[in-house]
């Protein structure tokens, strides 16, 4: 039995997500209580036609016994149980757009708490489940369609056991992402937006490609990363890390960072269970 927990606060897709994972097979259950938890994994796992299946269920602000969330995901690696959380947020400001848009009222709204403290307050509600997810993804860039294929690329595709590893290049000028384990300023490195004739570009192209590669900073951070890379992304796979997420940031997330989450896909392509490679600012 594959079990997938899926959580985050109100309006940052885990509707979306869910439905994912139901269009790929998934048994799938909204609004699941934690406490349930238990019982359902064991009923399951009583039943000899159970026991291959894959389950999602979506757990929120809504459900009692947050607080002993840790404590029940323990009991259930403790049945050596293919279980994996996914969290979802995104900024404040996106969800309150959101949900201006939707109309949709916040499941913690009262005559007493208005819709941003609502947002806020939700973050404390599931800091439980956040503090232990092995993916967490930040949905303030993301369209819908986007937000599918990242579910059915790292959950529903990655394989049973091993590491899911994501290379996402960014821009600092809008911020780090909230979902990167691992980040890396590259800013130091030679600009190709002060070339005129590569201004315009971007690391996917093949000027830029060759304007960095032939520059030997560029390379001794490429060699550099590379080594401290494959020294410890196998440390984190035997501690049984399911996810990583890679993050590699220049000033406007355009050229340089495309450029190194590229090369470093292409390394480590093959070498974990799945290796994928995103460019936030490229999505926009």
């Amino acid at each position: 039995m594959r079990l997938v927990i899926i959580s985050g606060r109100s309006g940052s897709g885990k509707t979306t997500a869910l439905r994912a994972l139901e269009d790929a097979g998934y048994n799938c259950i909204d609004n699941f209580p934690v406490n349930l938890l238990q019982s359902l994994v064991h009923d399951a796992l009583r039943d000899p036609a159970q026991r291959n299946t894959n389950v999602a269920v979506c757990i929120d602000a809504r459900s009692r016994d947050l607080e002993r969330f840790p404590e029940l995901l323990l009991a259930l690696d403790r049945l050596a149980l293919d279980a994996q959380v996914i969290y979802l947020d995104a900024l404040s400001a996106t969800l309150v757009k959101r949900f201006s848009e939707t109309r949709r009222r916040h499941p913690l709204t009262n005559p007493r708490t208005d819709l941003l403290q609502a947002i806020e307050a939700e973050r404390e509600v599931l800091e439980s489940i956040a503090d232990v997810a092995d993916l967490t993804i930040d949905t303030t860039n993301l369209r819908g369609r986007e937000l599918t294929d990242l579910i059915s690329a790292r959950v529903v595709g990655a394989a049973p056991s091993g590491l899911s590893l994501l290379f996402r290049s960014f821009g600092y000028k809008f911020g780090v992402p909230v979902d990167a384990d691992l980040v890396f300023d590259i800013r130091c490195l030679p600009n190709p937006y002060w070339i005129t004739e590569l201004r315009p570009l971007t690391g996917l192209d093949a000027p830029v490609q060759a304007y960095l590669e032939a520059d030997e900073q560029v390379q001794a951070m490429r060699r550099d990363l590379c080594d401290f890379l494959e020294t410890w992304l196998p440390r984190f796979e035997r501690d049984h890390r399911a996810y990583m997420t890679v993050a590699l940031g220049c000033t406007g997330g355009q050229h340089r960072s495309v450029y190194m989450a590229e090369t470093l896909g292409r390394l480590f392509a093959g070498r974990f269970a799945g290796v994928l490679v995103r460019h936030r600012e490229l999505e926009r």
